[in-house]
């Protein structure tokens, strides 16, 4: 059901085709009009051949290849994009809440919706996207590319994700974020889903710290059920919580702790606010709860009036 549920939202991507994404700091590439670049000019990489036609400028003409065939060919080149993006998905266990086979949809079906709206906005103003996935390690680490095929690969690659079961997998997010700073090209702009279920925050902070070091601008869409894990809203009754990484289980009624529940979790979601902002990350609430649309199109309007 879930996977019907992603591929009728992903029929709502078009309403993102009047958007763009502009970098707020200064990206590699050269200048379109879109990005602002630290360089002047800019570089192209080869694409593919197409055969000579008579009567066209012989300065592209292959001329090894015409040593070895004797025929005269084209190099066809594909100018770099302005902007490199990395779309990082958390998927530990903690993202497959709520853990059901009904038809809501759980965190990470809704960050494999939000980033293939986000890859498709992209590669419209023509800038190269790769994605990561991760967990306990790392599974999917691509290329920033901005072909069709390899945007195909990636949309295949989400897709396999939404049919994955991660029960039993922890986060590791601190590690994902210092292998993607490390191995990001230059200057990419990083965009994060994950719902922060991570005990060592200070190691959190020190991996965005280290993205930002590397002059990566990072956008983190905090991913959460507003009415389920922020307000605790279940009934008066005893439930049996698991905990989808570890296994752990517990009995209680949710009305003996709901109010100390909200506080903490509470307390948590505002020091990584503060954080974020501390570090010049962008932090965005994703409440699963709302369409995918009513999370990224907001945020989107707000980004493109501000920078």
């Amino acid at each position: 059901m879930l996977n019907q549920n992603y591929i009728q939202r992903l029929e709502h991507i078009h309403d993102f085709d009047h958007l763009e994404i502009v970098a707020r700091f200064v990206v590699e590439g050269f200048i379109t009009g879109l990005h602002k670049s630290p360089y002047h000019g800019f570089s192209v990489e080869f694409a593919e051949h197409r055969q000579y036609n008579t009567g066209e400028s012989t300065r592209n003409v292959d001329w090894k290849l015409y040593a070895r065939t004797d025929r005269l060919y084209v190099k066809k080149y594909e100018e770099e994009t302005n902007l490199r993006s990395y779309l990082a998905i958390d998927t530990s266990g903690s993202m497959l809440f709520p853990y059901s086979t009904n038809e809501k949809i759980n965190k990470l079906a809704f960050s494999v919706i939000c980033t293939a709206a986000l890859i498709h906005l992209l590669r419209n103003q023509r800038d190269a996207v790769g994605i990561m996935l991760f967990n306990e390690k790392v599974d999917l680490l691509t290329h920033a590319k901005i072909s069709l095929l390899h945007a195909q690969y990636l949309f295949g690659k989400l897709k396999e994700t939404i049919n994955q079961n991660f029960v039993n997998k922890t986060s590791n997010i601190a590690d994902a974020l210092h292998f993607l700073a490390e191995n990001a090209h230059k200057r990419s702009l990083i965009i994060v889903f994950s719902d922060m279920f991570y005990q060592q925050h200070e190691e959190l902070f020190a991996a965005l710290q280290h993205l930002r070091f590397r002059k990566h601008e990072v956008l983190l869409f905090h991913v959460f059920d507003s009415k389920l894990e922020q307000n605790f809203n279940y009934h008066n009754r005893p439930y049996k919580f698991v905990d989808l990484e570890s296994g752990n289980e517990i009995k209680i009624n949710p009305n003996e702790i709901r109010e100390n529940y909200k506080k903490k979790a509470s307390e948590i979601q505002k020091h990584i606010e503060n954080k974020c902002s501390q570090y010049q990350i962008d932090y965005i609430e994703a409440d699963i709860n709302k369409e995918f649309s009513q999370v990224l199109l907001p945020y989107l309007v707000k980004r493109s009036k501000l920078y």
